[in-house]
Formats: structure tokens, sequence, C-alpha cells
């Protein structure tokens, strides 16, 4: 017999297209060697180039889902993604509260805005996300524009995203990876992670791909997730995530739109 793979569990929408939400999660756990469980929150019909419809699932069932796997697995590590209404996210901080008890890390990407520019939860929704959750977890992966709806502030050069990393991870006695890849310009990208009083700056390549790609916020808080759940520390965990999900941006999978928006281009990251 081989010995059982590290658990990992994703908290997390549906995405319909494949390339973002639990999905994505459990793709990037397999690729780390780590079992994936899900909980399903929400059901989402979308692609890369609109969302169309949330349809969150019942909260009885959220929880049917959250306990049953609690009770049977010992999980590593866990991460949320889409959280849809107040409900959800109160009955996920009521599960992340055990997790912690339990010494389980939980990474938040706190999934605000979609890659299309579609909001997907609504201000009051937002408030609970960082009153309830946040303070449970062990880190928190917001990009540019999530990061100033956590501090309702600008973000617009390098130098803010230190000071916005560190700022997120005061307020909520929480690690911050703060993502710079919605800055503007072709330069190199800038990641700052705030971890234990210390900027960790983690800088890579450009892509230039018209359009962007669909499913880098998921796949990255999921692979990090990995790591936890292999026992990596957060300073290992982080870049590895970040090296691999740069790797999959090189090898993204491009299709041409077949219906409404013919000709235009579908893209996801490779695998």
């Amino acid at each position: 017999m081989t010995t059982a793979h590290p658990i990992a569990l994703t908290i997390a929408g549906s995405d319909c297209s494949g390339g973002a939400g639990l999905q994505a999660d459990l793709k990037t756990f397999q690729s780390f060697a780590v079992h994936g469980l899900s909980a399903v929150t929400s059901i989402v019909a979308e692609t890369p180039l609109e969302v169309r419809q949330i349809e969150p699932v019942e909260i009885p069932l959220l929880q049917a889902q959250l306990n049953i796997l609690l009770e049977t697995y010992p999980i590593g590590a866990a991460k949320t993604g889409l959280l849809p209404s107040r409900m959800c996210i109160i009955a996920v901080s009521e599960v992340a509260e055990t997790l912690k008890k339990r010494g389980i890390p939980i990474v938040v990407d706190p999934v605000m805005i979609a890659s299309t520019g579609a909001s997907l939860i609504d201000g009051d929704t937002s408030s609970i996300l960082t009153n309830r959750l946040l303070p449970l977890s062990a880190l928190v992966t917001p990009n540019i524009p999530e990061a100033e709806v956590l501090l309702n502030r600008k973000i617009t050069t390098e130098a803010d995203l230190e000071t916005a990393a560190r700022d997120i991870a005061g307020q909520f006695q929480v690690s911050c990876l703060v993502k710079g890849g919605h800055l503007p310009g072709d330069s190199d990208r800038l990641d700052v992670l705030w971890h234990q009083g210390e900027a960790h700056p983690f800088r890579h390549p450009y892509a230039n791909i018209p359009g962007g790609i669909h499913g880098t916020g998921c796949t990255l808080s999921s692979a990090i997730t990995a790591g936890l759940a292999l026992g990596h520390s957060m300073e290992k965990a982080v870049p590895d995530a970040i090296e691999y999900v740069q790797g999959l941006i090189q090898s993204a999978h491009t299709w041409k739109h077949s219906g409404k928006n013919n000709g235009m281009s579908v893209r996801c990251l490779g695998w």
C-alpha cells in the first residue's frame, strides 16, 4: 500500500468553464500530489469573457458538505474562494473557527471582482467577509481591486503594494499577499507578502496576453494551500505557488469564441 496523500479542502464556487473556482483548485491540488476535497458554495454560469449567473447553494447543504468532510478526513489546509452571501460567509466562518482550533491553516482568496470586472459580492457581504472570516485565516491573497476594497483606498504604484500588504495584515491580524498584476505598464510584475512583520517581495516577468487569463487567482491561492498541506512554511509555499502559476501562464490554452463573440479569444491557464 502507498502512503496516503496530504489533504486540502476548497470551499468555493463551481466554474462551468473549468478555468477558475473549485475546478481550478482541484486541478492544482492534484498537481502538487495533494488530495482535494471540495465544498460547493455556488454554481456560476461563466466563461473567461463574462459572468452570466450566480446561484448560491442552500446553506444547509453547504453546512452538510463541510460537516461530513471535517468528520471524515484529516485535512491539512483549507482555502476559500467565492462566498456569495452573508449567510454563506457566516457558515464558513463557523467551520473556520474549528479549523483554526485544530491548527489547520486557512487561505482566503477574497473573491469580490471577476477578471471580467464584474462584481461578485455586494458591499454588505464583503464587510462580513472582513469582520468574520479574515481574522480566522492564515493568509489572505487579494489582487489590487480587492485590496482597494479592503483598505478603502487606491493602489497605483509598486510602492503601494508593500504598504497595502502591511496594512491589511495589521488590520485583520493575518498574513497578506497583495498581487500586483493589475498595475499598468509592461514591466516585470511584483507581488508582496507581509508575513510575521516582514515584507517578502516576489518579482516575475510580465505576461503580455491581451484580455488576461481566467483563473490565476484561484490557482495561486490553491497552490499555496497545497504547499501548506504538505507542511511547507508560508515563506516557501508562496514563492513555490507563484512560480507554478507563472509556468501555467506561459502554457496558456487559447480557443476562438464560437458564439455571439465569434473570433474573440477565450484563454485558460495551461496544465
